[in-house]
This record gives structure tokens, sequence and C-alpha cells, in this order.
């Protein structure tokens, strides 16, 4: 019923910098927080930044001062900014949406994915 489509990612060199994009469409009503989770191999999937209505926002620790969320409520899109990327930021990045659809349920959705590689 919802879906998501994330963008941007790709190979970036230490100090470098990337803006990842997610789009959700579907049978949306409204949508709650927004958000961007990673998976480097072999490690659990970790929150990055997460994003509410509101706007209120909160980051991972090994992202804080050098990642952005933000998010535009008219095109239902969240973005990360990220600057001064490390290789150990090297992962799947996947977009997280809260939303309630047309039909008053809620749930919790997810995109599928987009590469960060972080190397000289």
């Amino acid at each position: 019923q919802v879906q998501l489509v994330e963008s941007g990612g790709g190979l970036v060199q230490p100090g470098g910098s990337l803006r990842l994009s997610c789009v959700a469409s579907g049978n949306i009503f409204t949508i709650y927080a927004m958000g961007w989770y990673r998976q480097a191999p072999g490690k659990q999937r970790e929150l990055v930044a997460r994003i509410t209505s509101g706007r209120g926002t909160n980051y991972g620790d090994s992202v804080k001062g050098r990642f952005t969320i933000s998010r535009d409520n008219a095109k239902n899109t969240v973005y990360l900014q990220m600057n001064s990327l490390k290789p150990e930021d090297t992962a799947v990045y996947y977009c997280n949406a809260d939303v309630r659809v047309v039909t008053m349920l809620r749930d919790d959705y997810w995109g599928q994915g987009t590469q960060v590689t972080v190397s000289s």
C-alpha cells in the first residue's frame, strides 16, 4: 500500500558528501516519523537519524555533527545530508516511515535500501 524509494547512494572518497532522498507514495493518509537506518556487512541494522512530523530529530551517536536529516511533507520526502564521510559509514542505507494509510491502518514501512561506499 505504501512504497518507499531511496536514491542518492554511491561511491565517495573519505571526507566527501552525499545526499540521500526517499520518496513515499501510495495510499497515504498521513506520515508520522521518517528515518534512515543502515546496515553494514556482519552488523545489525542501526539508527542513523529520525525526524518526526513536527521536525523533531534524533541521531545515532556516530553521525552527530556530520549528518543532517530533513523532510518535505508536501512531497512525502525525507533527506539525509551526509558530510565528512568516513569508511565506517559504508553500509546499505534504508528509509523508514511510520504511515497511516487511507483505510486508517497504521504500519511501519521500509525501502529497498541504497548502497553507500566510502573509500579512496
